[in-house]
């Protein structure tokens, strides 16, 4: 079987170059493949091997200043879902483009999956507000899966959230916004973006979709969650939809 993790960290890199050529050495050494992103505003990383050699390269990241509590969604495959290694160096570990969405200083307000899962079975927040799950995924994405009646937009890329959500705004002022996606990246962003934009009732999905299925399953999801590999996409119970041969695009 082979280890699976996404992970990423917003935390300061001095020299984004250097840990990127790190991070390649480990994860050559280890016979990995995925994809590694790092910025100066942190890492981003999606691999696939044998479970010491992934291991390494975690060890990495969490040796760097301000990256020992990087946390990790672990999932298992028979079939390696990816087909090269790529590491690169980039401006962002997700493209977003807007002002006051790194979260260096501090995190979005989160709510632990627990606690969304009985929000959802109550049908409101712990103060009796209405609960509005926001999706951050694209559309193909979400047409493998998605909680029950979140709001989602027909959007491609990342960078179109904010235009496509403009004209929801108004009617999200008397809710409890919980933002997600795949492994928490996304909603992150977006979760710091709006609140700088004027709204304080939105939250993030603490480790995204994929955490949500390993602490509790699929309670109120619909299907599976998109993943960005050979995989195709996750059950709640973490089980790929594709596992077969060694034909992982990457």
């Amino acid at each position: 079987m082979l280890l699976n993790v996404a992970a990423y960290h917003f935390a300061p890199v001095d020299d984004p170059d250097a840990l990127a050529d790190a991070l390649r050495s480990d994860a050559e050494a280890g016979g990995l493949r995925g994809t590694v992103l790092v910025a100066a505003e942190g890492v981003n990383l999606f691999l696939a091997g044998r479970e010491c050699g992934v291991e390494a390269v975690l060890d990495r990241v969490r040796a760097q200043p301000g990256f020992d509590s990087l946390a990790v969604k672990r999932s298992w495959s028979h079939a390696q879902p990816f087909g090269r290694l790529k590491v690169r160096v980039k401006p962002e570990i997700i493209t977003f483009r807007r002002e006051g969405a790194a979260p260096l200083e501090r995190r979005a307000a989160a709510v632990q999956p627990s606690t969304l899962a009985r929000w959802i079975t109550q049908g409101h927040d712990d103060n009796g507000r209405r609960l509005v799950l926001l999706d951050t995924r694209n559309r193909e994405e979400i047409a493998h899966g998605t909680f029950e009646g979140a709001l989602t937009l027909p959007i491609d890329n990342f960078t179109d959230l904010p235009a496509a959500l403009a004209r929801h705004r108004p009617g999200l002022s008397d809710a409890t916004v919980v933002s997600f996606c795949t492994g928490g990246i996304r909603c992150e962003k977006a979760a710091l973006w709006l609140q700088a934009d004027g709204m304080d009732n939105v939250l993030q999905l603490d480790g995204g979709i994929l955490g949500y299925f390993e602490q509790v399953g699929g309670a109120g999801y619909a299907g599976r969650c998109f993943v960005f590999d050979g995989r195709i996409a996750l059950d709640p119970a973490l089980r790929p939809l594709v596992d077969e041969g060694d034909a992982g695009t990457g």
